[in-house]
């Protein structure tokens, strides 16, 4: 089991004794009967199979993982097809689904399995956390799902599970708060006795708990299997379990983009590797009018710059207005140029084949609809 440099032991008394004992084989039973066997991941003990799904499902719901899922495995069936691609076709793949760090560890993850441990994933929990991008709650889901492992996971889904079904108070964000949540997390994890297929039906049964029944909005009591025992339910207070995040003002950001158009060509930017669309292709930006004609003039436009709608993007901690404004080259180039250093002019058709921040391909497939 993973060991945290902080106490995983809970005081007794904290919560019912029967509640205790009998959480794991309640959901073990309910995972069996009621929850999801049909996804695109499940029924395999292929680590690799596992561990894609466990990264794209980070911060992102089923739903919209399948899709992409799918066409990955298509495109890197292996790991060492994964290792050997090119970060570009990586980050391609990944436009649209957000948090594009994950992208640029995946890729390194894969190089790292396949270059220091011979194409295989470590079995412990331990040896996962150790990969890039695999925290402490994955590395336990993939070594659950994919090798058997009694180990303990803490994903927002099972955090809020918790919380709601232990009656946890504060925000789970809160380190005093996350580390409680582990502690009891780690108690409830089925005993040596259990096999390893009821291992793996309690981690599983946490996420579906969590997905399907106690979810953020709505949850279905009625239909949970610790309905009676349930301390938000009993007390009405799902909607305050789990505490929320401390509301803090978001600020807001403003950028100039520019779309310099060759024809039915765009030109495009590609973003430094770390820092938001990190490894990105995007479009030349500037903090305002003035800095984006210069910009502009220094790729050899000279035209007046039209403005398009202005967009709004949320991140996590702030939002983005995006300012655009269209340029178009006064004289031709006599062909579309593969790639120029860190740009690359790019026909609007065939945008899918880089990986595009999701509000710069909106504006770019408007763009596209409206020279059609």
């Amino acid at each position: 089991m993973y060991l945290s440099s902080v106490s995983t032991e809970i005081a007794p008394g904290t919560y019912p004794a029967n509640l205790l004992a009998s959480f794991a084989p309640r959901l073990i039973a309910w995972q069996r009967e009621h929850g999801r066997h049909d996804l695109p991941w499940q029924n395999t003990r292929d680590p690799y199979r596992i561990w894609l799904s466990e990264i794209m499902l980070q911060q992102t719901q089923v739903s919209t993982v399948i899709p992409y899922y799918a066409r990955f495995l298509e495109r890197f069936p292996t790991v060492e097809a994964l290792a050997v691609a090119p970060i570009d076709d990586v980050m391609a793949l990944w436009a649209g689904l957000g948090y594009y760090s994950r992208a640029r560890n995946l890729h390194r993850c894969a190089q790292v399995v396949a270059g220091e441990h011979g194409g295989q994933f470590p079995s412990t929990v331990e040896g996962l956390a150790e990969l890039p991008g695999i925290g402490r709650s994955t590395a336990a889901a993939i070594a659950s799902f994919a090798f058997g492992a009694r180990a303990t996971i803490l994903d927002g889904n099972v955090k809020r599970v918790l919380a709601r079904v232990f009656g946890v108070e504060g925000f789970p964000g809160e380190k005093r708060v996350e580390n409680a949540m582990w502690a009891l997390a780690e108690s409830l994890v089925p005993g040596a006795d259990a096999s390893n297929a009821d291992v793996s039906a309690y981690t599983q049964g946490l996420m579906d708990l969590g997905a399907t029944l106690c979810t953020r909005g709505k949850p279905d009591c009625e239909r949970c299997p610790f309905a009676d025992d349930c301390v938000a339910k009993t007390t009405g207070r799902q909607r305050q379990l789990p505490a929320a995040r401390p509301k803090k003002a978001v600020p807001t950001r403003r950028t100039w983009m520019l779309v310099l158009l060759d024809g039915d060509a765009v030109m495009l930017e590609k973003r430094p590797p770390t820092g938001i669309w990190g490894g990105l292709w995007s479009l030349p930006e500037a903090a305002g009018e003035a800095a984006l004609a210069d910009r502009a003039q220094m790729f050899g436009a000279t035209a007046k710059a039209s403005p398009l709608a202005s967009l709004t993007h949320t991140f996590t901690h702030f939002k983005l207005d995006i300012e655009p404004r269209v340029v178009e080259l006064e004289h031709k180039r006599a062909a579309l140029v593969a790639h120029e250093g860190e740009t690359v002019w790019v026909a609007l058709r065939e945008i899918d084949a880089y990986g595009v921040p999701a509000p710069v391909r909106k504006l770019l497939d408007g763009l596209r609809g409206s020279l059609i």
